[in-house]
């Protein structure tokens, strides 16, 4: 019986000791500067920043990989295609769309979430496939410059569609803002190329 209790008793230390080393390692590294600099810089961030709801953050998470994808068309054309306008084109829907990114990127990260990623090719208006941008690939002259303005077109369409969206459920300043942008833009260069196809 006594040895039963010393038994228990050792027990009994053994998980206190353990506990309290335990509780005092979870305390040691949270109190890492480096821990609690990754705590803070995600946690401070939404707090800071509340203007928004799921509708921008959908819309900014879809519109990333959708301009990545169109700035991934834009850079096939100056090796691709003969026609000054299109690669004139091609040049201002890049200036425009890269630096869109960046600023989706920044207005996520001040909402406290995750950089989007590209290569979603999920059901989004006016994404290609990559059986679509495979073909594309193979093309050159004038071949190429009327199947990049039509896949060009239907790309923009899908981009208008979900900035529309986004300026009727959004409530975040910014992400309204960019989405009217993307309307206005696109809309003229939808426009333009079929313009350019009519003179094709």
């Amino acid at each position: 019986m006594f040895s039963t209790r010393i038994k228990l008793a050792l027990i009994a230390a053994t998980s206190a000791t353990a506990l309290l080393a335990a509780g005092c390692s979870s305390s040691d590294d949270g109190s890492m500067p480096g821990m609690d600099h990754g705590k803070s810089s995600t946690s401070a961030q939404p707090a800071t920043r509340t203007d928004f709801n799921n509708a921008d953050i959908t819309f900014l998470d879809m519109m990333y990989p959708h301009h990545a994808q169109a700035v991934e068309m834009a850079k096939l054309v100056p090796s691709r295609s003969q026609n000054q306008r299109l690669i004139t084109l091609a040049t201002a829907v890049e200036q425009a769309q890269a630096p869109e990114m960046q600023q989706i990127t920044t207005l996520l990260a001040s909402f406290g979430k995750p950089a989007p990623m590209t290569g979603m090719n999920h059901d989004m208006p006016g994404m290609m496939t990559k059986d679509q941008m495979s073909k594309l690939e193979s093309l050159s002259g004038t071949d190429f410059d009327k199947q990049w303005m039509q896949m060009m077109i239907e790309h923009h369409k899908g981009a208008i569609d979900m900035a529309n969206t986004e300026l009727k459920q959004g409530t975040n300043a910014d992400a309204k803002a960019l989405a009217q942008s993307i309307v206005t833009a696109q809309q003229q260069e939808i426009d333009q190329m079929n313009g350019m196809l009519g003179q094709s």
